[in-house]
C-alpha cells in the first residue's frame, strides 16, 4: 500500500509539472515562421525540435502533432526529424483577404506528459494580382460652365494584394484639360480624382475619351485600365447636396435580408430634369454590391444578403446623388455590424484515451480545445462536466483543456463512464454545445476469489462407492476475463497423518468434491481439510475455505459377544442351585457392537432353551435369570441359546450358547457334562441322513441324464455319430455352478457344466460330475471311520 501511495504521489507531481510547464509556455512569445504565398508544397520551413530545444526522438515518443483552428492541414510535421514542412500551396488573399499581416496560428501538441507550444505562420504577400476596375468604361458628364480646378471623384480600382503590392497610384492619358490627383481614404485605400485644368467648351469639344490606369507598388509593377468617357453638357449650375455628408448606423448581424439600413437624402435647387435626383453607389466594391442595395428614387439602403460579424465588422459605402443635368454630390455611409450570440461554442478533440486501467491515479483521458466565433461576452465560454463523475477538467493554454481522472477508478464499481463535456458561452441568450465521450475501464486483478461460505460441512455414509460426489464448494471473483477464471485445489492438510490425497479429490474447474474410496466410520468418523481457489490473473490471487467431512455410520458390524467366550476349547458351564429363588442371576451375556448410535443399541432374546419357561433373558442388559422355582423334576442339564441383536436397519445379530447345570449345592463337586456323547451321537445320525439324501438325489439325477442322453443318441444315430462334449473356442466356456446349501444341506456343492452348440443343432446341457468340497469329503470320511455302522450302510 505504501508503494502504491508513493507511485500515486509521483504521478500527481508529474501531472502538475506538465500543467505548470504548459501554463508557463502561455506567457512566452509564440514561435514565428514566415512563408511567401504560392510557395511549392513540401518546402522546408523550420526544425521544431531544434527551435524548442528537445530531442528528435522525443517528438516521436510523445506523439507530437500540429493542431489549428482552421482545421486545415497546411503544415506537416515529421516527428522523426522534427522538420516542419509546407503541406499545400497557400493563397494569402483566400486565407486572410485584406487583413495584413496574414497570420495563421497553430499549436504543437505533445503528450506523455501533456505540453502545448504556440506558434504562428505568417504568409507574406507576393504581387500576383493586377489592379482591376469594376467597370470597363466610366461615363462622366461635366458642364461647360465648370470652373478650372473643379475635382471629380472617380471609381477606384481593386487590388487583392496588400502592402507594397497593393494599389499605389493612378495616371491618365496625356491631354490638355485634365490631370489626376490621388487621395487616401480613411481605411487606407486610395482613390483617384479628376481635376479640370482649363474650361470646357461644348461647342468646340463635346466629348473626351481618356484612359485611366491604376498601378500597384509591386516589383515588377502591375496595372489595370478603364476607359474614361467625358461628355460636356450644357449649363446646370446647381449640384445635388446631401442633408448629411456622413451617416453612421449600427445593424445587428441577424437582421433579415431586405431590412432597411438607412435612408439618405439629397436636394437640388434646380428645376425640371436638372432637379430630379437619382441615387446610386459610387466606386462600390464587389462585396458591398453583394451585401447592400439602394433605391435609386428614395435613397433607402436595404440589406441584400445576411451580415456576419465574424467575417466583416464595418462597411464604408459612398452614395452618389446625381441630377438630370449630370451634376452630382456624394455622402458616406458607415455601417457597423453589431455582434449577436449566433455561434454556439465548438469542441475540437485532440486526443482520447480509452480504456483506462483501473487503480491508475490521475490519468489524462482526453485533450481538447474550445472556441466561440462570437466576440465580447458572446465569445466567453465556461467548460464543465457532470459533478458525479471521478473526473476533473483542467484548463491549459490557448483554450485547451485536459480531462483527468480525479481518483483511482474501480472497474468492479463501474465498467464505463459516459462523460458529457458542456461548453456554454456568456451571451444572451446563452448557447451551449455538448460532446459525449465513453471511457471504458479495463480490469486489473485486484480482487481475490471469495468463497460463498467460510466453512463447509459435508456428510457421506460409510461404505460409499468410489468416486462418489459428496458436495461442492463455490467461489466468485469480482474481476473479469482471465482475472475471474478460478482453479480449485486441495491444500496440504495440517495433520500430516491424514492421507487426504487418497480420501478426496476436487474438480479444478467447478469445485466438486469426490470420495476416492469407501470410507469406514469405525476407522474415521470425520476429517477436515482446506480448499483453495486461485484466479488466473497476474499476479494470481487466492483464498481458502475449510471443509469438514462427516462420515455417517452404517449398520455393517454384527454384535460381538465378549462373555461367555465362544472359541474356548471347553464349553462354559454355569452352576445353579436347585434352591434358587425366581429371578436368580444365572449369568450375564456381555456383547459390544462396532457401530454407533442406534446401530449399536443391543437387545437380548432367549432364542432356544432345553426347557422353555425355566429361564429368562432381560432384553436390555443380557442378564439370564431363573423364571420360577426349580424342582426335582427339572432336568439337571440345560442348553440355552441367546440371540444378541442390534437396532440397525437391517438389524444384525449374533448368538451365544450357554450350558447350565442344576446342582443341589455349591459343595457338590463339578464333573464334566455327560451330555457331550449324546450330542455327538445326534450329530452322527444327522450326517448319515445327509449322506443318504445326497446319494439318492445324485443317483436320481444321474439316471435321468443317462436316459435323456440315450434317447437323443437313438434319434441321431442315423444322422451323425455321437460327438464328444467340447466347447468351441469363444463360445460357451465351462463354468462351475455354485449351489449354496440353503435347505437341509450344510455345505455348498459345485457342478461342472458343458454346453455344446453348433450349426443346425440345438444347444445341449450335459451333466459331467458333481464336485464335492474338500471340507464335506473330509467330514464324511471322518464320520465313516468313527462309525463302522455307516460303512455297512454305505457298502464300504
Amino acid at each position: 500500500m505504501e508503494d502504491r501511495g508513493k507511485r500515486a504521489v509521483q504521478k500527481r507531481q508529474v501531472l502538475f509539472l506538465c500543467v505548470f510547464l504548459g501554463m508557463s509556455w502561455a506567457g512566452v512569445e509564440p514561435l514565428r515562421y514566415f512563408v511567401a504565398e504560392e510557395t511549392e508544397r513540401g518546402t522546408f520551413l523550420a526544425n521544431l525540435a531544434k527551435d524548442l530545444g528537445v530531442g528528435v526522438g522525443e517528438l516521436s515518443d510523445r506523439r507530437s502533432r500540429i493542431v489549428s483552428d482552421q482545421n486545415m492541414r497546411f503544415l506537416l510535421l515529421n516527428s522523426l526529424t522534427g522538420d516542419l514542412i509546407l503541406n499545400e500551396k497557400l493563397d494569402r488573399e483566400e486565407l486572410c483577404g485584406p487583413t495584413e499581416p496574414c497570420v495563421l496560428p497553430f499549436q504543437l501538441l505533445l503528450e506523455k506528459p501533456l505540453q502545448i507550444f504556440s506558434a504562428e505562420l505568417q504568409v507574406r504577400d507576393i504581387n500576383d494580382h493586377s489592379p482591376v476596375f469594376l467597370d470597363r468604361e466610366i461615363l462622366l458628364k461635366i458642364s461647360e460652365s465648370t470652373n478650372p480646378g473643379a475635382a471629380f471623384p472617380l471609381e477606384s480600382a481593386q487590388d487583392s494584394d496588400v502592402g507594397t503590392n497593393s494599389l499605389s497610384n493612378y495616371i491618365i492619358s496625356p491631354n490638355a484639360y485634365f490631370h489626376i490627383n490621388v487621395h487616401v481614404g480613411g481605411e487606407g485605400n486610395i482613390f483617384p480624382e479628376l481635376v479640370l485644368d482649363q474650361a470646357l467648351d461644348r461647342e468646340e469639344i463635346p466629348e473626351l475619351n481618356l484612359t485611366l490606369t491604376a498601378l500597384d507598388g509591386g516589383s515588377p509593377s502591375r496595372s489595370g485600365t478603364t476607359l474614361l468617357r467625358i461628355l460636356v453638357v450644357d449649363v446646370n449650375d446647381n449640384a445635388p447636396e446631401f442633408v448629411q455628408s456622413l451617416y453612421k448606423v449600427q445593424v445587428p448581424e441577424n437582421s433579415p435580408v431586405g431590412s432597411l439600413v438607412v435612408a439618405v437624402s439629397a436636394r437640388d435647387l434646380d428645376t425640371g430634369s436638372y432637379g430630379e435626383i437619382v441615387y446610386a453607389f459610387f466606386y462600390a466594391t464587389e462585396r458591398i454590391l453583394k451585401t447592400f442595395q439602394i433605391n435609386s428614387t428614395s435613397g433607402n439602403l436595404y440589406l441584400k444578403a445576411r451580415l456576419n460579424y465574424e467575417a466583416i465588422q464595418t462597411y464604408a459605402l459612398t452614395i452618389q446623388a446625381k441630377d438630370g443635368g449630370g451634376l452630382s454630390g456624394n455622402c458616406t455611409v458607415v455601417v457597423e455590424v453589431t455582434d449577436i450570440n449566433d455561434n454556439p461554442p465548438e469542441i475540437l478533440m485532440s486526443s482520447l484515451t480509452s480504456p483506462i486501467a483501473e487503480n491508475s491515479p490521475e490519468t489524462v483521458v482526453a485533450v481538447f480545445r474550445i472556441r466561440d466565433r462570437d466576440s465580447g461576452n458572446n465569445g466567453k465560454m465556461v467548460c464543465s462536466i457532470q459533478d458525479d463523475l471521478p473526473f476533473v477538467l483542467k484548463p491549459s493554454v490557448e483554450n485547451f483543456y485536459t480531462l483527468v481522472t480525479e481518483k483511482s477508478l474501480d472497474r468492479e464499481w463501474n465498467t464505463e463512464y459516459n462523460i458529457t463535456i458542456t461548453v456554454t458561452d456568456l451571451g444572451t441568450p446563452r448557447l451551449k454545445t455538448e460532446h459525449s465521450i465513453t471511457v471504458l475501464v479495463s480490469d486489473v486483478n485486484d480482487n481475490a476469489p471469495a468463497f460463498s461460505q467460510t466453512s463447509y460441512t459435508l456428510s457421506v455414509r460409510e461404505n460409499n462407492s468410489p468416486a462418489l460426489h459428496i458436495g461442492s464448494v463455490s467461489a466468485t471473483d469480482r474481476d473479469s476475463g482471465s482475472n475471474a477464471q478460478l482453479t480449485y485445489s486441495l491444500l496440504p492438510p495440517q495433520d500430516p497423518h491424514l492421507p487426504l490425497a487418497s480420501l478426496v479429490s476436487i474438480n479444478a474447474d467447478n469445485g466438486q468434491l469426490f470420495a476416492l474410496r469407501a470410507l469406514d466410520f469405525e476407522a474415521l468418523q470425520a476429517f477436515e481439510f482446506r480448499v483453495g481457489a486461485t484466479d488466473h490473473g497476474s499476479p494470481a490471487l487466492s483464498s481458502q475455505a475449510l471443509v469438514r467431512v462427516v462420515v455417517l455410520d452404517d449398520n455393517d458390524n454384527s454384535p460381538f459377544v465378549l462373555y461367555p467366550l465362544q472359541n474356548a476349547s471347553a464349553p462354559c458351564t454355569e452352576l445353579v442351585p436347585r434352591a434358587a429363588e425366581p429371578g436368580y442371576l444365572v449369568t450375564k451375556v456381555v456383547a459390544v457392537d462396532g457401530d454407533s448410535g442406534q446401530n449399536a443399541w443391543l437387545s437380548f432374546q432367549l432364542l432356544k432353551a432345553t426347557e422353555p419357561g425355566l429361564f429368562g433373558v432381560w432384553a436390555h442388559n443380557g442378564e439370564v435369570r431363573t423364571a420360577r422355582l426349580l424342582s426335582e423334576r427339572d432336568a439337571a442339564r440345560h442348553r440355552l441359546v441367546v440371540l444378541v441383536k442390534d437396532n440397525g436397519e437391517p438389524p444384525l445379530s449374533a448368538s451365544v450358547t450357554l450350558h447350565v447345570l442344576l446342582v443341589d449345592g455349591f459343595s457338590q463337586p463339578y464333573l464334566p457334562l455327560p451330555e457331550v456323547a449324546p450330542e455327538r451321537a445326534q450329530a452322527d445320525s444327522l450326517t448319515v441322513y445327509l449322506v443318504i439324501a445326497l446319494a439318492s438325489v445324485s443317483s436320481l439325477f444321474l439316471f435321468s441324464v443317462l436316459v435323456f442322453v440315450a434317447v437323443r443318441l437313438c434319434k441321431r444315430s442315423r444322422a451323425a455319430p455321437l460327438g464328444v462334449c467340447s466347447v468351441p473356442e469363444g463360445h460357451f466356456p465351462s463354468h462351475l455352478v455354485d449351489v449354496s446349501g440353503t435347505g437341509t444341506l450344510s455345505q455348498s456343492y459345485q457342478y461342472e457344466v458343458c454346453l455344446k452348440g453348433g450349426p443346425g443343432t440345438n444347444s445341449e446341457f450335459k451333466f459331467l460330475k458333481p464336485i464335492f468340497p474338500n471340507i464335506l469329503s473330509q467330514r464324511i470320511g471322518s464320520e465313516v471311520e468313527d462309525n463302522p455302522s455307516f460303512q455297512n450302510n454305505l457298502g464300504f
